[in-house]
Formats: structure tokens, C-alpha cells, sequence
């Protein structure tokens, strides 16, 4: 379990502070910035907090001002707690958590274990995520994460968005996943196309890259149960420039 720099929760109706809670498994909605530099900077944080407010529409959480509201914790509670931090919101009908945790650095040998699961109502950023979090707490964060596979075909990680490359072409899951601001950003700067990625196809890919704010831009370097190992990294060291230049020059 990854260690809380920072862990807060208030009451939706009234911005009391009560005792925390991580909200996982309620019917709710969250999302997760990279936070970095000092003074601390959210990355991507007017499409983050957009993409909350929308989803709180789908899950009936109701209250005026929600996004000013937002602003001001996160201004509250953005202080400086090292140099690459995880910055998390929380909501359901009942309570705002908010909490901060380091950021794990992906290694360069780092793989994809398979997982029979596909998230429920994957188009929103949920929080029924228990399932997911059961699975990756037994693994390295650091060195794994779980591809979610359904139907035959490869959806998204645990944590991140997935995009694969062949003759030089990007390609991504086209649905039943979350498409996160991380990807669309850099869908902005670099084409993507978007179909189905069959594990019958998989080895037709020379790379696979993990895209979130909390992988980042991280190189698959092997799937030991489809045999499938990274041929090249030519493409893995574009976006990751992309993402880098992102993180020095952006502008919410």
C-alpha cells in the first residue's frame, strides 16, 4: 500500500473536516495529477478538474461551486512534500478526500501481467476499484502493473491508459476504458489511432507503452504470458520527449 504524504476529507455539504477516508468502493468519482517542481505544479490541472465536474453529473453529486471549492483545497493542500508526488480527489454523495503520495519511478525492465477484468462503467474515472487495487497491491509498482484484458482483446492497465506501436503508427484501445488527460494530450501533438488491440494481434507490436499521470511514459519491456518482448524504442522516446516538454512549459 503506498504511503500518504498527505490525507484529508470533508463533508460535501458543509467543507467540515472529518476523518479521512479513501473513498474506494463507494459510488464516486476521482482523479489523480502529477505533481512536480517546487513551488509544486499540477500537470494538466484545468482538464483534470473538468473531467471530475463532468463525471460528477453522471454519479449525482450535487453541489454549487464545486469546482471554486476544488481550487481552493487543492490550493490549500498543495504544498511541498518532495520533488514528484501524486496528488488525489475524491468524491461521492457524502465527502471531498484528498490526499498526496510519491510518486513510484517505473523501471527500464518493466512488465504487464494479464487480468481477466474489465472496469465497471469505464468511461468515467470511478471508484470501484477495489478489485484492480487488490491485484496491484501484491505487485512492485515499480516494476508492474496489470493489463485488463476482456473478450480477447487488451483495454487498459490498472493505472494507465495503453498504446502500442507497429511500423511506426501508434495505436490505443478504442473502448470500454477511460481515456484520461494524459493521453489526450498527447493525442494533441502526436496522431493516435484508435481500435480494437486483440491479444491474437499482440505480437504484431514492437512497442507498448503505459500513458497516465502516475506511469507517466513507460516502456513495456515484456508480457511473459503472451511471449510478447520490446523490439524498439523509437517511438517510446518521442512521446516521452512530448511528455517531458509538457512537464517544463505547461500552462492550465
Amino acid at each position: 500500500m503506498a504511503i500518504l504524504l498527505l490525507k484529508k476529507s470533508y463533508l460535501l455539504n458543509n467543507l467540515k473536516e472529518v476523518p479521512f477516508k479513501d473513498l474506494w468502493g463507494s459510488r464516486g468519482v476521482f482523479t489523480t495529477m502529477r505533481m512536480v517542481g517546487k513551488p509544486p505544479r499540477l500537470l494538466l490541472l484545468k482538464s483534470h478538474l473538468n473531467n471530475l465536474i463532468y463525471s460528477t453529473k453522471k454519479y449525482g453529486i450535487k453541489k454549487n461551486n464545486l469546482k471554486n471549492i476544488l481550487i481552493d483545497l487543492i490550493k490549500k493542500h498543495s504544498i511541498y512534500k518532495g520533488p514528484d508526488n501524486l496528488f488525489r480527489i475524491a468524491l461521492n454523495k457524502k465527502l471531498i478526500s484528498i490526499s498526496i503520495r510519491k510518486r513510484p519511478k517505473s523501471r527500464k525492465n518493466f512488465n504487464l501481467i494479464l487480468f481477466k477484468y474489465k472496469r465497471i462503467d469505464p468511461n468515467y474515472k470511478n471508484l470501484y476499484y477495489k478489485k484492480i487495487i487488490a491485484k496491484l497491491s501484491k505487485l512492485n509498482p515499480t516494476r508492474f502493473d496489470i493489463a485488463l484484458v476482456s473478450n480477447k482483446k487488451i483495454l487498459e492497465t490498472g493505472t494507465s491508459n495503453l498504446v502500442f506501436v507497429k511500423n511506426g503508427k501508434i495505436y490505443s484501445p478504442k473502448k470500454n476504458c477511460y481515456f484520461g488527460n494524459t493521453i489526450k494530450f498527447i493525442n494533441k501533438k502526436i496522431k493516435i489511432n484508435f481500435k480494437d488491440i486483440l491479444i491474437s494481434e499482440i505480437n504484431d507490436f514492437e512497442e507498448i507503452m503505459l500513458i497516465g499521470s502516475g506511469k507517466g511514459i513507460t516502456s513495456v519491456s515484456r508480457i511473459d504470458e503472451l511471449n510478447w518482448k520490446r523490439k524498439k524504442s523509437i517511438c517510446y522516446n518521442k512521446i516521452k520527449k512530448i511528455y517531458n516538454l509538457s512537464r517544463l512549459n505547461a500552462k492550465d
